[in-house]
Order: C-alpha cells, then structure tokens, then sequence
C-alpha cells in the first residue's frame, strides 16, 4: 500500500508543474483539439519517465504501480491546469512569450 501512496504523491507533484513546461510547447493557434492531445501525450510521457526515473525498469513491469502513476501525472496535470495555471492567465502568457516570432522583419 505504501508503494502505491508513493506513487500518487510521485505522480501528482510531477503533474502538478508539467502545465507549465507544457505551456511552452503549445502554441496560441493552435485549435482546442490539438492542445488537449499534445497535453494528454506531453503527461503521458512524463507519466513513463516519472515510472522510470521512480522505479526503473521494475516498476514500469509492475502494470497496476505504473498505471497509478501515469494516471496520477495525468489527473494532476489536468486539475492544476484548470483550477491554477489557467485562471491566473500564467499558462497563456507562456504560450505567448515562447511562440513569439524572434526573427526581425527585414529592412
């Protein structure tokens, strides 16, 4: 039971920043179909690197212990996404500073 308890709170701190990190690959333009599957695959690749880097090779073996915590990334994600980093307006000026076009118009 311990295991799965370290997994969730493993799990859910790392879902709890990725919004952020995911914020600089989204672009503004982008429709709100494309946002939510480059979200949904940008935490599940969290979800196996955090399974990785918690457990290694062992752990990502044991189904049930890394589906915890791939679904524990995703939740967090998700639930930080919509109750902090979206009302504050922090995750779309990320998308903004980071699609910025940084090339100057030629003269």
């Amino acid at each position: 039971m311990s295991d799965t308890l370290d997994s969730i709170t493993i799990g859910a701190q790392v879902g709890a920043f990725l919004p952020m990190l995911t914020a600089i690959v989204q672009r503004p333009a982008w429709s709100a179909e494309v946002k939510k599957a480059v979200a949904v695959a940008l935490a599940l690749i969290a979800g196996v690197g955090t399974v990785l880097v918690a457990g290694g090779w062992q752990q990502l073996q044991d189904g049930p212990q890394a589906c915890t915590t791939i679904l524990a990334v995703i939740a967090a994600a998700q639930s930080t996404y919509d109750l902090i980093w979206k009302p504050t307006t922090i995750a779309p000026v990320i998308e903004s500073l980071t699609s910025r076009n940084s090339q100057e118009p030629a003269e």
